[in-house]
């Protein structure tokens, strides 16, 4: 493990985490928001978020407070932390993101570093470029060759006790994510920010930002804290942490509220539409819309960032709720269900199972099925390997109830959906306990099949005989030909 980050507790690749930032001489606990604080436009102050909403950690702009001749002054005199008036972790990013706003910067990696050490930065960034989403493999590879020069210069530089981030980008294109991942894990820094995925996030592109972390985390070592950069809606949180993302900055809470947002954790309302609020903060408990809607501009905009805040810093508390229950995937689920491009996110998610599969604990709380997605969980792909251990001799009833009378057949497994067949001793053991509806449906009905497939693969020797009750005909056209079918109550049984 990295001496700066201990893994306490994990779901699917969520983990429950510590991350030791030693100039602050604080410990952050991970999943952690770290609110984005402007240093021209204060909406919230950093003693509020701390005192009011349990900020830890916060993010400003380095390169703004450097090339502002005032903030730059007070900050160099009384340090950042006196000059934010807040006493936990501060983070500090580099100018990179004016880079890709701008195209150019008048500042080096060693200069920006320097600054961040001057001004009393905790976890400082190095100059990186953030590569857009869909540029042309060659801008991409040009631009990531600076990056990981940026990472170079960030090793060489004389940072202290400072930790340093080693931002990983590579555009959309999943090769070079898995190299930058890589090569920013060989370094001797410290945090890894996926960099450049905010575009992805406006757009909904929520398949195609997995498909970025999934890529990165290839490439980064499991005890290596990943920060998302830019990730600031409470509705991806859960999502995002399955994948193994551990940070996460949020401009989102102010930004919204100055346009009139009000964000909820399954999406975002304007507040001219809303005549009820869905929610129990102070902000929600003590006005009604109406009444918020009729305040002045400046107290209104700063109410609803404090619900946004509220809501976030409370879908935090859920997602490690969920991680200790073992149940992150039914939040995630859940989750996915309030927009169509969150179900794809999902979807994206599940296409990576068999990665996941490798950081997701082998025994938790229970197993929901609550959709066809819920077939391609993590759990299902690990049972259907596991089915390859497994010796099954003689001749095998694989059987949804009952069980063989006589000498009719050498071992009777039960078959449950998703999962397929194994043998009655584990039926007490996770995840072959899960909750499945009455009413499953035919995917469930399919993973099964491929289940007696591997069985059926694993020992050509045996003799299986598969008795159902109804399976759909897209299940049984996935069942072997040399393993025999029949409608549950035609094979001998006991029941």
């Amino acid at each position: 493990m990295r001496d700066h980050f201990e893994i306490r507790d994990g779901d699917v690749a969520g983990r429950i985490g510590e991350l030791a930032v030693p100039r602050a001489g604080v410990t952050v606990e991970t999943p952690a928001l770290l609110p984005v604080v402007n240093p021209n436009i204060v909406t919230v102050s950093p003693a509020r978020l701390q005192s009011e909403f349990g900020a830890e950690i916060l993010i400003t702009n380095s390169y703004i407070i450097k090339t502002n001749e005032h903030l730059r002054e007070e900050a160099l005199e009384v340090g950042l932390h006196e000059m934010l008036d807040f006493d936990g972790a501060i983070m500090t990013d580099s100018g990179s993101f004016q880079l890709a706003e701008y195209g150019d910067i008048d500042v080096t990696t060693d200069q920006i570093l320097q600054f961040q050490r001057d001004i009393g930065t905790d976890i400082a960034t190095p100059v990186d470029i953030p590569t857009p989403p869909d540029v042309s493999r060659e801008q991409a590879e040009r631009e990531l060759d600076v990056t990981e020069q940026a990472l170079r210069d960030a090793e060489e530089a004389d940072t202290g006790d400072m930790l340093v981030n080693a931002p990983v980008q590579g555009s959309t294109y999943p090769d070079l994510r898995e190299r930058a991942g890589r090569i920013a894990d060989a370094t001797d820094l410290d945090v890894f920010p996926v960099g450049a995925v905010v575009p992805l996030m406006n757009s909904y592109r929520y398949d195609d930002m997995v498909d970025a972390v999934a890529a990165a985390k290839r490439g980064l070592g499991a005890d290596a804290p990943v920060h998302l950069f830019g990730a600031g809606h409470p509705m991806m949180f859960a999502l995002a942490v399955a994948l193994g993302c551990d940070l996460f900055d949020s401009a989102a809470y102010a930004l919204y509220a100055r346009d009139g947002r009000y964000l909820t954790a399954h999406g975002t309302e304007h507040l001219e539409d809303l005549d009820y609020f869905p929610c129990s903060c102070a902000v929600c408990s003590a006005y009604s819309p109406d009444e918020l809607r009729e305040t002045p501009s400046d107290e209104r905009e700063r109410l609803l960032a404090e619900h946004n805040l509220h809501v976030s810093f409370a879908e935090i508390r859920r997602v490690k709720q969920a991680i200790r229950a073992g149940e992150l995937l039914e939040l995630v689920e859940e989750r996915a269900r309030s927009h169509p491009a969150m179900l794809d996110g999902y979807r994206a998610l599940l296409d990576h199972a068999d990665q996941l599969e490798r950081e997701d604990p082998a025994s938790k709380g229970s197993f929901f099925y609550l959709s066809s997605e819920s077939a391609r969980r993590p759990e299902v792909v690990r049972h259907h390997d596991r089915l390859d251990r497994l010796d099954a001799e003689g001749r095998i009833l694989l059987t949804e109830g009952g069980k063989a009378s006589g000498d009719a057949f050498d071992a009777s497994w039960r078959v449950v959906p998703p999962f397929g067949p194994f043998p009655r001793a584990l039926s007490e053991t996770y995840p072959l306990t899960a909750e499945v509806p009455e009413r499953t449906d035919p995917t469930a009905y399919e993973m099964a099949a491929e289940g007696v497939a591997r069985l059926a693969e694993s020992n050509p020797d045996s003799e299986f005989v598969l008795a159902h009750d109804g399976w759909p005909e897209t299940a049984l056209a996935r069942v072997p030909d040399d393993v025999t079918v029949e409608m549950l109550g035609r094979v001998p049984s006991d029941d």
